[in-house]
C-alpha cells in the first residue's frame, strides 16, 4: 500500500460494502480495474499506485464485490454486477476525467465504462483485456461433462492454474452474453486514446483477442504492443515498467506535453 494511500469501503444498495484504496492528486485520475478473481494488492496495481504516488497523480483501485476485501459471494457475482460495483466506486470516489487501466477481465469492464461514460474517459490501457471472455467459455474450457453440470445445477467448478478450483456460473455466462462488444458487429464508440499490452505467450486470452478489440474501438489512436515472451499476468519487472511508461505516456498527451 502506497503511503499516502486511504482506505475505505462503499456500500452498495443492498448493503454490501465494495472495498477500494485511493490516492489523492492531480487529474486526470488513473483507475485500476482487476481480473477476474483477482484483487486490488497485486503487482500490477501496486506498481501503478507507486508511480501514481511518484508523480502525485490521482489514483482509484477497487475489489468488486466477491473479490478481496469486499463483502458478497464470488458466485453471486456477474460482468454487469461488477461493471455496476466500479461504476459506483467511481462515481462516488473521482472526479473530471480518468484514465482506465483494465487487467484481463478488467479489461471488457474498463470498455462498458467507457461505453457508458465517453466523456470521462481520457484513456484507456488493457492488459490481456478479455473481452467477451465468457462467450465460447463453456466450449473452450468444459467437458460434455461439466457443460452438463452447469445447466443442471447451475454451477460448475473448474481448474485453475491460479489456485482454487473457479466457480463458473450459469448466470455469468448468459449475463456475459448480453454484455458482449467485440463479438458484436457495431463499433465501440470510444474516442480517447487506447493502448493494448498483450503477451504472446498468454495461455488464456489469446493476443489475437488484442486485434479484434481494436478493430472494434471507435478511435483512430488506438496501439496494439505485443510482449513475445509475455504470459497473461505480464506482472514481471519488465512487463510493469512497460505498463509504467505506457500510462507516463498518456498523462502526458493529456496533460499538453
Amino acid at each position: 500500500m502506497a503511503r499516502g494511500e486511504e482506505s475505505g469501503t462503499v456500500a452498495r444498495a443492498d448493503g454490501v460494502p465494495l472495498a477500494y484504496r485511493r490516492l489523492r492528486g492531480r487529474g486526470p485520475g488513473v483507475v485500476f480495474l482487476g481480473g477476474f478473481r483477482s484483487d486490488m494488492t497485486g503487482q500490477k496495481a501496486e506498481a501503478l499506485a507507486a508511480f501514481c504516488e511518484a508523480r502525485g497523480q490521482a489514483y482509484l483501485r477497487l475489489d468488486y464485490s466477491g473479490h478481496g476485501a469486499s463483502g458478497g459471494r464470488f458466485e453471486d457475482g456477474t460482468i454487469g454486477i461488477w461493471a455496476d460495483d466500479a461504476a459506483l466506486l467511481i462515481e462516488r470516489l473521482t472526479e473530471g476525467p480518468q484514465i482506465l487501466i483494465g487487467s484481463s477481465m478488467g479489461g471488457w469492464i474498463a470498455l462498458l465504462l467507457a461505453k457508458r461514460w465517453p466523456e470521462r474517459v481520457a484513456g484507456l490501457i488493457g492488459i490481456a483485456a478479455a473481452p467477451d471472455f465468457t462467450a465460447d467459455l463453456p466450449e473452450r474450457r468444459m467437458t460434455p461433462e461439466q457443460r452438463a453440470t452447469l445447466m443442471r445445477e447451475g454451477i460448475v467448478h473448474l481448474p485453475s492454474a491460479y489456485g482454487d478450483p473457479t466457480p463458473i456460473t450459469r448466470a455469468l455466462i448468459e449475463d456475459g452474453n448480453r454484455h458482449r462488444l467485440v463479438l458484436n458487429a457495431g463499433p465501440i464508440p470510444l474516442a480517447a486514446p487506447v493502448r493494448l499490452l498483450h503477451g504472446q505467450q498468454d495461455p488464456d486470452v489469446d493476443w489475437r483477442l488484442s486485434l479484434r478489440t481494436a478493430e472494434a474501438i471507435a478511435s483512430p489512436d488506438v496501439q496494439i504492443i505485443l510482449v513475445k515472451d509475455g504470459d497473461h499476468r505480464l506482472s514481471r519487472p519488465q512487463d510493469l515498467t512497460l505498463l509504467t511508461r505506457t500510462l507516463d505516456a498518456l498523462l502526458s498527451d493529456a496533460a499538453g506535453g
